[in-house]
């Protein structure tokens, strides 16, 4: 047809992390966990056991700081593009910094590895090189990822 290329279709993909939980559930949960914490150090306040009430407190600001650190790891993402220059990888961290690797797809080949002291990895290995990527994905994303990206490299054999 008319317009369409005659080279292999690109495949992209972008993996990021599961997102902990958007502002509004946030805002709700935090406002919820203030209220019950300022009820139970109030309880507290007026049994004469003032000092459980700043516990109470710490604990609030030490979930509230966990949740941010999470968001923050939120924001890294991992891209994946097959194209006619070849397959590209690109990290992006939390902080926003980048590295990029190259491979040639016609030596790339994709496993997922399962590991005997944790997690499977979703490596990329080509001319003596290994590439982790996804770390942050569950075994069933990195297996769907997995066949995804072999079947784009199949068709662009």
């Amino acid at each position: 047809m008319a317009g369409e290329s005659d080279g292999p279709r690109p495949f992209e993909a972008i993996l990021y992390p599961n997102q902990p939980m958007g502002r509004y559930g946030f805002a709700i949960f935090m406002t919820l966990l203030c209220g019950a914490s300022f009820a139970l150090g109030a309880m507290f306040v007026l049994l004469g056991a003032w000092p459980v009430s700043g516990f109470l407190g710490l604990d609030v600001l030490l979930l509230w700081l966990a949740f941010r650190c999470s968001h923050r790891q939120a924001r890294r993402f991992e891209a994946i593009r097959l194209d006619a220059h070849g397959l590209q990888v690109r990290r992006v961290d939390a902080k926003g910094r980048q590295q990029e690797w190259h491979f040639d797809p016609y030596w790339v080949r994709v496993a997922v590895e399962q590991r005997r002291d944790g997690p499977a990895a979703l490596t990329l290995a080509s001319h003596g090189r290994r590439l982790a990527i996804g770390g942050f994905l569950t075994a069933a994303e990195q297996r769907e990822v997995a066949i995804a990206l072999n079947a784009a490299l199949s068709s662009y054999r």
